[in-house]
């Protein structure tokens, strides 16, 4: 049997609206025509015609945050403690102390394309979506989002497209096991626009964040600006999504990974 991957990822890129302007990647590219300027120095007399078609190396140079491209936050990011609704309130953990078992998991989409922008899901229309789909959460099952932000990805509406998860639909998760989540928009939470409007009516700051601060009562962790979520089916699929290790971090980089493999269920 072949086993079949889809790239859950988006890439990390200039010139593409992924972020914020003020948050945005920003890549340096030295290529093999410019950089013998970096080689010379650790041989001395070296000259640049001296190297096989006069070719340096290619490297880059990278300004990133933790949160640019496809990502995956740590409880640390959410708040600094977490499993305070398990009755052993601790400290949140870091990117690095993320269990690793959290990351390699059964996956399960739920489909909440159809959904307005800046529209909070709630956890009754989490279980409608489970029962649509014929599916009962098991623990430590990875839940992604399909949200409208997926087909908005490098539009300059990106970052303010899609619904998010509330707490009430993030606890409902949490409560059946779930330890990592994920959507293909720029927050779990609905874009920060549209949460701004709500803000200014109530003044009420527990609509600020919701779902990320759901990870106060049981510490998780969740992917965000995942890409191709469209084109999984709702079960059957592994999520492999394992974070760079920084140590102390709110996030780390990964590269999430659909696999198809019937060789996986007897894992």
């Amino acid at each position: 049997m072949t086993r079949k991957f889809v790239d859950l990822s988006i890439y990390l890129e200039n010139d593409v609206l992924s972020d914020p302007p003020a948050f945005a990647p920003k890549i340096d590219y030295m290529t093999h025509e410019n950089t013998f300027a970096q080689i010379a120095p650790f041989f001395p007399g070296l000259k640049k015609e001296d190297l096989p078609d006069g070719e340096g190396w290619a490297v880059e140079l990278v300004n990133l945050t933790t949160h640019n491209g496809t990502h995956l936050d740590a409880p640390f990011h959410f708040h600094s403690t977490m499993n305070k609704a398990l009755g052993h309130q601790e400290r949140a953990i870091a990117i690095d102390e993320v269990p690793l078992e959290w990351c390699f998991q059964p996956g399960v989409k739920l489909d909440f394309s159809q959904l307005p922008d800046g529209y909070v899901v709630s956890a009754a229309e989490v279980e409608a979506e489970l029962k649509r789909i014929g599916h009962t959460l098991s623990p430590l099952e990875i839940v992604v989002i399909n949200t409208r932000a997926g087909s908005r990805y490098g539009q300059p509406d990106y970052v303010a497209s899609g619904c998010g998860m509330g707490y009430e639909a993030t606890m409902y998760l949490l409560e059946r096991g779930v330890r990592l989540t994920g959507t293909d928009a720029w927050s779990w939470d609905a874009p920060f626009v549209h949460t701004a409007k709500k803000y200014s009516e109530s003044h009420d700051a527990a609509l600020i964040w919701e779902g990320h601060k759901a990870g106060r009562d049981i510490g998780y962790c969740h992917l965000e600006k995942l890409h191709n979520l469209e084109v999984l089916p709702p079960t059957g699929f592994y999520i492999s999504c394992f974070p760079h290790k920084i140590r102390g971090a709110s996030a780390g980089w990964t590269r999430a990974v659909a696999i198809f493999d019937d060789r996986l269920n007897g894992i």
